[in-house]
């Protein structure tokens, strides 16, 4: 078949078509991994996708899970993966909150599931102090308990539009970790994943940034199960890790370097948050697997040819990297179409997805060879490609 170029030309590509096998892990894993998963779209009921609620389509939207779990993968649910802010409203999370856990609970293999709790049920003019985005951080958080789950404190676009300094976040974050039900998880996502959260912990100065951190972390002994940092930067997080209070898990959300991330070393080594995950599964379920076995080559062998599709996936503008998920959602034939909340399928170009399809031939992530190819020649016709 012939796909686009960046150059603007049409190049032959022959298929490689060697998908992995899926199928659940030999044993447990030891590192704990949580996929962040997107939100499938019901384009039938569809009627306002720029200014009302996204119609879900919940039976495809849940079976997405439920294979991610058959691989003994953890969710990390109503992340900004799922669109949060980004086509879907806080109802709607509440909702894929509460109906991810009852499935959860059902499944044979009890997978953890950890929720963001944020501040996006308002409008950044309704947040204008410490108290308004505790109350609304509170609100969610107490939903997501009453679920079930697990908190996972996601940035605030409104901490960093109040302006504070640090002493405004040990407020803030503090009461929320003493008050929840479970040791919580921090999140701290770069402004590369959402410019407007440029000067997070209340400083533009990574190094102050990451003092602040420490110390609320500090502060709280036994209330904090982890930090997930997502700062493209393997360096930064390697020496964070190590200053870690004890107990405390780095889950890697660097969708870049995951894989030496993970391995790990000097006896140091992140767990695993992350966007890319969902769309890798097989490949990260099958590497974390050999991982656990020691079987470090075979761990490689299988992540390392991942590591282009996920830099493609996250590409700059980053925060578009939800379309690429989606997209090979379609291709393997987890979802009956390629439609997103908001329309977000139309924020990447038709070059982008076809690298993407390269890509994930190259490394046996075309789960479905002949159902991929279909597909990918419908959606160049769309484009003027024939």
């Amino acid at each position: 078949m012939y796909l686009p170029t960046k150059e603007g030309k049409l190049d032959h590509y022959c298929l490689r078509g060697e998908p992995l096998t899926v199928h659940a892990p030999v044993g447990p894993f030891t590192r704990v991994a949580f996929a962040a998963a997107h939100v499938i779209s019901d384009p039938l009921v569809e009627r306002d996708p720029w200014g009302g609620r996204p119609a879900v389509d919940w039976d495809a939207t849940l079976g997405y899970r439920h294979f991610l779990w058959d691989q003994r993968l953890y969710l990390a649910e109503a992340m900004d993966t799922a669109q949060r802010g980004m086509g879907v409203d806080w109802l709607t999370a509440k909702e894929l909150i509460e109906r991810s856990l009852r499935e959860a609970k059902a499944h044979p293999m009890k997978p953890r599931v950890a929720c963001g709790a944020g501040t996006d049920q308002f409008d950044l003019s309704d947040l204008r102090d410490e108290d308004a985005i505790l109350r609304a951080y509170e609100e969610q958080m107490e939903a997501i308990e009453a679920a079930g789950g697990q908190c996972i404190l996601m940035a605030s676009r409104a901490m960093v539009a109040l302006g504070g300094g640090p002493d405004s976040y040990h407020r803030v974050y503090g009461r929320l970790i003493e008050n929840a039900e479970r040791p919580v998880i921090l999140h701290w996502l770069g402004s590369m994943f959402d410019p407007a959260l440029e000067g997070y912990w209340g400083d533009q100065d990574l190094d102050r940034a990451e003092e602040t951190v420490l110390t609320l972390m500090n502060s709280h002994p036994g209330r904090v199960d982890g930090i997930k940092i997502s700062l493209l930067n393997q360096s930064r997080e390697e020496s964070f890790r190590t200053r870690l209070p004890h107990g405390v898990k780095l889950y890697t959300g660097d969708d870049f370097n995951y894989v030496a991330l993970i391995a790990g070393r000097m006896g140091s080594h992140s767990h695993a948050l992350l966007g890319v995950f969902a769309a890798i599964a097989p490949a990260a379920a099958q590497g974390l697997d050999a991982l656990a076995q020691g079987n470090m080559s075979r761990f490689h062998a299988l992540l390392e040819p991942t590591v282009p599709l996920s830099r493609e996936l996250f590409k700059r503008p980053t925060l578009y990297y939800k379309a690429g998920i989606a997209f090979l959602s379609w291709m393997n034939g987890l979802q009956g179409h390629f439609i997103m909340p908001a329309g977000l399928q139309s924020s990447r170009e038709i070059t982008h997805y076809a690298t993407l399809f390269r890509l994930a031939d190259q490394c046996g992530l075309l789960l479905k060879p002949d159902l991929a190819v279909q597909r990918m020649k419908a959606l160049l016709a769309i484009h003027g490609v024939n």
